[in-house]
C-alpha cells in the first residue's frame, strides 16, 4: 500500500498565515502538521508521494533538513492547482494503476493517529468521517448504513451530521478511470467529485472516527488543533528552571530553554527549545511557544500559538492569538481577546465576515511583524506580513502585508490609509 499525501494548496483563507509558509506546514506543538501525517504514515506504507505547488520549495527544504525525503517519500509537483482531485490524478498516474493508496488532506489534524494503520487494515475502497454538532462548514457525507451515497462538498444545512474527515483509500485504478471530472463552481477538479463517481460503480464504506478532528482552513482553527495535541502531552522539564518557578499541570519544556524566577507556567502548555520566559511571566493553559521565542517581564501569554522566534520583552498580554514567526511585540503591546458585548469574534476572511464561533479570539500577526510601544490591537483583527505598526496606535481593522500603520503622512484617500515599506 502507497500514501498519498495533498500539501498543494495556498491556504487563503489562512492569511496572513500562509504568506510565508504553505498552510501544509503550519505548526502543531511546533511541528508541521506535514510532519505528524508523515509519522502516521510513514511504518504503516510502503511509499508515501506528497503533492506540492504553493512555496514547493519550502516544503523540500524543510524535509531534506529533517532526512524525511528518499526512498521512501518522494515529491510531486502538481504545476497549475487546479484541485484535490488533479493532484490525486497526478500522483495516481506516477504510482500506475492497481494500488491501494491511502490519501490525506494536508490540512487535517486528528486526537487519535491510530486511524490510519486501523485503515490499512480494511479491504476495500473506504473514507472517515467524524460526527459533528453542526456540519454547516464542512463537507458532509451522506450514507446508508455503512456505505456512502454520497459527498457534498459544503452542506448548506446546519445541524449534527458526518463531516468528510480528509482521509481516503481508494484504489488507483477507480481513480484513473473516474478522474476526468468537470470543474467545480469554484473552478477546481475537486477530489469529492470524483470519489462520487465511483460511489455510483461500486461501495465505497464509511469508517467512522471516534476522535477529535479538526479542518485547519481559518486562522483560529490552528489554536484548536494544538489544542487537541495539548491534551496528550505529558509533563517533562528538559530546560533550564531557576526558581522561584510556578509549575502547575501538564508542562513541556524542551532542552535549551530557560525559565527565570517568579515565573508562573499552567499547563497544558508545550515550550519548545531555546526559549526564554520570564522574569515574571504568566502563561496560561493552552499556549505553545515554539523555537527561539521570548517571553519577558510582566508578559501574560493565554492559549495562544508563537511560532518561532517571537519576542515579547516586557508589559505585554497575548490572548487567544496566533503570532507568526520573527515577530516583536514592543513594550506594553495588548491584544484584546473580548467583546465589549461578549457575542462571538468575527474574521474579515477573503472579503467576508466570517463568525469564529469563539467568545475569545485576539489577533492574527503574520511573520516579521513589528509593533511600537503601547499598540492595542482589537478582537480578530489580522495585520498582514512585514508590516509596523507605530507607538501608540489603536489597531481596529486588518493590515496589510509590507506597510507602515498608521500611514506617518497624510493621504487623501481614505482607502489609501498604508505608507508601502518599500
Amino acid at each position: 500500500m502507497k500514501s498519498i499525501l495533498l500539501a498543494a494548496g495556498e491556504g487563503t483563507r489562512l492569511k496572513p498565515i500562509t504568506e510565508t509558509r504553505p498552510k501544509s506546514m503550519v505548526p502543531v506543538l511546533c511541528k508541521p502538521v506535514l510532519e505528524w501525517h508523515l509519522e502516521a504514515l510513514i511504518n504503516v506504507v510502503e511509499d508515501i508521494y506528497i503533492v506540492v505547488g504553493y512555496m514547493k520549495d519550502y516544503v523540500k527544504k524543510y524535509l531534506e533538513s529533517r532526512n524525511l525525503l528518499g526512498n521512501k517519500v518522494k515529491l510531486i509537483d502538481q504545476g497549475t492547482l487546479r484541485g484535490s482531485g488533479d493532484a490525486v490524478v497526478k500522483a495516481s498516474r506516477v504510482i500506475g494503476p492497481g494500488e491501494d493508496v491511502l490519501v490525506v488532506y494536508s490540512d487535517i489534524f486528528v486526537g487519535d493517529w491510530s486511524i490510519i494503520p486501523n485503515m490499512a487494515s480494511i479491504d476495500g475502497n473506504l473514507v472517515v468521517g467524524v460526527e459533528l454538532s453542526d456540519v454547516s462548514d464542512y463537507g458532509a457525507l451522506y450514507c446508508k448504513g455503512q456505505f456512502l451515497e454520497k459527498i457534498v462538498e459544503k452542506s448548506e444545512s446546519g445541524g449534527p451530521g458526518i463531516v468528510n474527515a480528509g482521509i481516503y483509500k481508494l484504489n488507483t485504478s477507480d481513480i484513473l478511470e473516474n478522474g476526468d471530472v468537470q470543474p467545480s463552481p469554484r473552478g477546481e477538479i475537486e477530489l469529492t467529485d470524483i470519489v462520487n463517481r465511483i460511489v455510483s460503480q461500486k461501495g465505497v464504506r464509511v469508517i467512522i472516527a471516534n476522535t477529535e478532528w479538526v479542518d485547519i482552513g481559518k486562522p483560529w482553527n490552528l489554536i484548536e488543533a494544538n489544542k487537541i495535541a495539548l491534551k496528550r502531552i505529558k509533563s517533562e522539564i528538559k530546560g533550564k528552571v531557576i526558581e522561584p518557578v510556578r509549575i502547575v499541570g501538564e508542562v513541556f519544556v524542551d532542552k535549551d530553554s530557560t525559565i527565570y524566577p517568579y515565573t508562573t507556567i499552567e499547563g497544558p502548555s508545550y515550550i519548545d527549545k531555546g526559549v526564554e520566559i520570564g522574569p515574571s511571566a504568566y502563561i496560561r493553559p493552552w499556549s505553545v511557544i515554539c523555537n527561539g521565542s521570548k517571553i519577558g517581564f510582566s508578559v501574560e501569554v493565554k492559549e495562544s500559538v508563537l511560532f518561532e522566534n517571537v519576542h515579547s520583552h516586557h508589559l505585554s498580554y497575548i490572548g487567544d492569538s496566533v503570532i507568526c514567526e520573527n515577530v516583536n511585540l514592543g513594550a506594553g503591546t495588548i491584544i484584546a481577546n473580548l467583546r465589549f458585548d461578549e457575542k462571538t469574534v468575527k474574521v474579515l476572511i477573503k472579503g467576508t465576515l466570517v463568525d469564529s464561533k469563539r467568545r475569545k479570539l485576539g489577533a492574527i500577526i503574520g511573520a516579521n511583524v513589528r509593533t511600537g510601544v503601547n499598540v492595542s490591537i482589537m478582537p480578530g483583527v489580522k495585520i498582514g506580513s512585514n508590516s509596523w505598526i507605530l507607538p501608540g496606535t489603536v489597531v481596529y481593522r486588518d493590515v496589510p502585508s509590507n506597510v507602515i500603520y498608521p500611514s506617518t503622512r497624510s493621504i487623501k484617500s481614505a482607502s489609501e490609509n498604508y505608507e508601502p515599506r518599500i
